[in-house]
């Protein structure tokens, strides 16, 4: 069997449908559970961090499980770890739903976000290496890819995966893991309250960036790095605009 589509649904079960095309056509029959809710994870995060699925948007055990062919207990293990990098809200017992992040939370996210991007660029700067330059310009090539191929999506993704990158190339875990965290809310944040970000700019800005740190410049990255990260906050100041179409058709993506 091949996930690939989806039925249509009624209910709480219609928003599924949108969830379709973010599956690839991989042979679920194949697959053990562990690897299914993996999936399950890396389709939903992705849904969500490209603003298809909005805020507020319910997600149902039941469908859900249904949907990727898993347990819900294998759901709930997926929403936990999506309600640790502030996806997703199951507050005050409710069901599981997309997060919808306050102006407050986002300028709180993007000041721990630059804290920590700071950071990740001293360090940088200290252990710069010919191959992390290779693997960090390998990345611009990708993002150079996706916007030369009107992908803008992939291309966003791929924009805020390069500050995750830079985070993993300081063979520090625990700050990798806390800037891929604080990447992705920004990145819900910024599907909230605006998106229209000049990717070609933020991708000459990512060349830029890796050239400075190539150069042994700290200071002209850190300058480059606050600059780009305050025009990327500035886009939160637009109010959110809601999806008509249903889970299901949006999960189609993923």
């Amino acid at each position: 069997m091949f996930r690939d589509s989806v039925p249509e649904f009624q209910g709480e079960d219609a928003t599924l449908t949108r969830f379709s095309v973010y599956i690839s056509a991989v042979p679920i029959d194949t697959e053990r559970p562990a690897e299914r809710a993996e999936r399950a994870y890396v389709s939903l995060r992705a849904a969500i961090i490209e603003g298809a699925l909005t805020p507020r948007t319910k997600l149902g055990e039941e469908s859900l499980a249904s949907h990727y062919g898993v347990s819900r207990t294998l759901i709930r293990n997926v929403l936990s770890r999506l309600v640790g990098e502030g996806l997703v809200d199951t507050g005050r017992g409710k069901s599981a739903e997309v997060a919808e992040p306050t102006l407050d939370e986002a300028r709180d996210a993007f000041a721990v976000r630059a804290a920590l991007e700071r950071e990740a660029i001293d360090v940088l700067a200290g252990c710069w290496t010919p191959a992390i330059a290779a693997r960090l310009n390998a990345h611009i090539d990708a993002e150079r890819v996706a916007w030369s191929s009107k992908n803008a999506k992939a291309s966003a993704r791929l924009g805020g995966q390069f500050h995750i990158e830079l985070a993993a190339a300081t063979g520090n875990a625990l700050l990798h893991r806390y800037v891929s965290e604080v990447v992705s809310r920004t990145a819900l944040i910024l599907t909230v309250y605006g998106r229209d970000i000049d990717q070609q700019s933020s991708i000459d800005e990512h060349q830029q960036l890796v050239d400075l740190l190539a150069a042994g410049d700290r200071d002209g990255a850190h300058r480059l790095a606050m600059s780009h990260l305050g025009e990327v906050e500035r886009k939160t100041l637009r109010a959110p605009q809601s999806d008509a179409r249903s889970l299901a058709m949006i999960l189609a993506q993923y």
